[in-house]
């Protein structure tokens, strides 16, 4: 087992983001990730079990950096790391559920949907099972009972977006959320309103993604005066160049996170950045945060949250960032 003083370095390291910190990378082997109807991932790691329970769905290349974050934790740590991952709120509920009747050590949890999870988390609080929050939710995760939040916060990410595009010279922004009911998502867009200020928001479905870029090249067709395109979704920001393309449409695209098309992207100039939230450190941090919690009464955040973003990939520092990318860390 690792000394109080060896996990407080790596606690460090991970910190600093010199443990594999991470923007967001293509999809890695996802073939033991599991759903409310499957099997978890295997454990890795010892006698103090964390369960891992994400809004993200099979394959998805950000998910699966966060999933590569967390069972390296378990293994740097000797912690047994069992991910889940359900995109339907009432379905990661159950799992968090199932989680607390196993009697976990420990739980790590997206809130896309705080509502829908607050009885679940609160009830694993009450069982004596310490929580830390990912993502999603950071207004509710102090509420709720958790000892951290890591990630970024949606609207202060937005707003640098925003910031950029503005300083490109672009006028009119079309913001695409791919998830109804993610409150993040939300104020990502809000975010980039009050810094950029032109922005029209348009709702498509990530999980048809010929739909979701026939809709951004209509939207491109009936307004030519759109001259940006922020994606919120490494995915949909492939989705949106190909729209812009068949669209003949001016408007150059942004996003958020990383996977293998959109490094490329970003060299080639059809992406103008990706914003970077560092996902391998969502995955990663909160299993040290919970094994100093669990030995040495640790805490962090003092009830704000761990922040792993906003950071920024463009062409300068494109080609430092896309081995990490390729590798499954960033």
């Amino acid at each position: 087992m690792f000394s109080i003083k060896k996990l407080a370095g790596v606690a460090a390291l991970a910190a600093a983001g010199l443990v594999l910190s991470a923007c967001s990378g293509p999809a890695a082997d996802n073939s033991n990730t599991s759903s409310s109807s499957a099997a978890a991932a295997p454990s890795t790691g010892g006698p103090f079990k964390v369960a891992v329970v994400t809004h993200g769905t099979a394959g998805d290349a950000f998910w699966n950096v966060v999933k590569n974050g967390a069972e390296q934790a378990g293994k740097d740590l000797n912690i047994g790391v069992d991910y889940f991952a359900d995109g339907d709120p009432g379905n990661q509920a159950r799992l968090i559920d199932n989680a607390v009747a196993q009697k976990v050590g420990g739980l790590v949890v997206s809130m896309a949907n705080p509502q829908a999870l607050q009885t679940s988390i609160q009830n694993a609080v009450k069982a004596g099972i310490p929580v830390v929050t990912i993502n999603s939710g950071e207004d509710s995760s102090a509420q709720f009972g958790a000892i951290a939040h890591v990630g970024q916060s949606e609207g202060l990410a937005g707003q640098g977006a925003g910031q950029r595009l503005k300083a490109a010279g672009k006028t009119k922004l079309l913001c695409v959320i791919h998830e109804a009911g993610n409150i993040g998502q939300n104020q990502r867009c809000d975010g980039a309103k009050q810094t950029f200020g032109n922005v029209t928001t348009l709702q498509v479905d990530i999980s048809n993604p010929t739909d979701a870029q026939a809709r951004i090249r209509g939207a491109l067709q009936s307004d030519p005066s759109i001259d940006a395109v922020l994606a919120l979704n490494s995915q949909v920001a492939a989705r949106a160049v190909s729209a812009a393309k068949e669209a003949s449409s001016k408007a150059q695209v942004a996003t958020f996170d990383l996977n293998a098309d959109v490094v490329a992207a970003i060299k080639d100039g059809s992406i103008l950045f990706a914003v970077d939230q560092q996902q391998y450190e969502q995955g990663y941090l909160p299993i040290v945060f919970l094994k100093l919690y669990k030995e040495n009464g640790n805490t962090i955040g003092g009830g704000k949250p761990v922040q792993t973003g906003p950071g920024f990939v463009d062409k300068t520092n494109i080609d430092t960032i896309a081995p990490y990318a390729q590798r499954g860390t960033r």
